[in-house]
């Protein structure tokens, strides 16, 4: 993005300062979005179909505290040959599970999906990537929770 760094800082600013949650500016074809959740901001991805603001980070994962969402840990093997296919990672992310916060996600289990159909996004470097499935099948497991950072490699769903 060439949008001044100095020009970004004071948009920021404004927000903070201001009543407004939510900032969105068009210049030429860039575009950039400002949003105000409580204390924490965050600045989507300009994407050209959508865009996607991560959860905020719970203050109390950061304190060492235990989170009650259950998820498969990535070191716990997966069974490929009785589960079915399993979907892989095919980089490193954060994992999300639906296009945008509020959406739909965009498979749920024992979904039948079809291949090339979208499984989820994955954010790395700053870019939202949507991971397909590479079979058609059954969503038999979804091995990550939403937000979640995820390896390169990591299975990320069962399909049969």
């Amino acid at each position: 993005m060439t949008m001044d760094l100095r020009k970004l800082k004071k948009l920021i600013d404004l927000v903070e300062e201001s009543g407004i949650s939510e900032l969105e500016i068009t210049e030429g074809e860039e575009k950039v979005r400002i949003s105000k959740a409580g204390s924490h901001f965050m600045m989507p991805n300009a994407m050209p179909n959508y865009q996607y603001n991560a959860p905020p980070v719970n203050q109390g994962m950061m304190a060492g505290q235990q989170n009650n969402v259950t998820a498969t840990p990535a070191a716990e093997p997966v069974n490929t040959d009785d589960d079915g296919h399993v979907v892989k990672s095919p980089m490193v992310g954060t994992f999300y599970r639906s296009p945008s916060p509020g959406s739909p996600p965009f498979i749920e289990v024992g979904q039948n999906v079809t291949e090339g159909q979208t499984l989820c996004i994955i954010e790395a470097m700053k870019l939202l990537n949507e991971i397909e499935s590479d079979v058609a099948g059954t969503v038999k497991r979804i091995l990550v929770e939403n937000g979640q950072p995820i390896e390169y490699g990591q299975p990320l769903f069962i399909i049969s």
